[in-house]
C-alpha cells in the first residue's frame, strides 16, 4: 500500500523555522488515502465504496475538476476514474509564492469490482467536487433468495 504524499516545493517566505515546523505536521490530520495519495500514475482521489444486493455506489472526491475533464471506464470488471485539473494561476513579475499546496495535473484511481456490473445501467453524477457512480450488478450475480418449505 502506498501512503506517500506529494508535497510541492515551496518558496521560503516566513523563515526556515516556521517552514520546518509545518513540515513536521504536514498531512498529520489527513487520513491515509485522501486526495493527494500517489497512485503511480498521478494523484489518486479519495473514494468511498458501498456494496448492496443490487449495486455498488462509489463516491470520489475530485475538487476543482470540471465535469468535462472526468473520464470513467469499466473494462473486464475494472473501474477506472481519470480526471485532470489545470493551473488557474499565473505568476506576475514581482510575485513570490509563499505556499503552494493545491495540485494541478492528473488524478487516476482504479479498483476491481467483486461482481459483474451491468454497464448499460451505470449512472454518474458530479456535484460540489464529488463524483457519485451507481454501478448496478448484472442480473446473474444478484443474490437469489430461496425459501425453505415445510415437509
Amino acid at each position: 500500500m502506498n501512503n506517500l504524499t506529494r508535497v510541492p516545493h515551496r518558496t521560503v517566505g516566513w523563515g526556515l523555522f516556521n517552514d520546518d515546523f509545518d513540515n513536521v505536521f504536514e498531512g498529520f490530520l489527513r487520513p491515509a488515502g485522501t486526495l493527494g495519495a500517489e497512485s503511480g500514475k498521478g494523484l489518486a482521489p479519495a473514494m468511498d465504496v458501498v456494496e448492496n444486493d443490487n449495486a455498488y455506489v462509489v463516491k470520489a472526491d475530485l475538487p476543482g475538476v470540471r465535469k468535462d475533464d472526468i473520464d470513467i471506464t469499466i473494462q473486464e470488471n475494472l473501474l477506472t476514474i481519470r480526471a485532470e485539473t489545470k493551473s488557474e494561476t499565473e505568476e506576475k513579475q514581482g510575485d513570490r509564492v509563499i505556499r503552494q499546496e493545491r495540485h494541478f495535473g492528473s488524478y487516476v484511481r482504479s479498483m476491481r469490482l467483486g461482481s459483474q456490473v451491468d454497464e448499460s445501467k451505470v449512472t454518474a453524477k458530479y456535484a460540489d467536487g464529488t463524483l457519485e457512480l451507481t454501478l448496478p450488478k448484472a442480473e446473474e450475480v444478484k443474490p437469489k433468495k430461496i425459501s425453505v418449505g415445510v415437509s
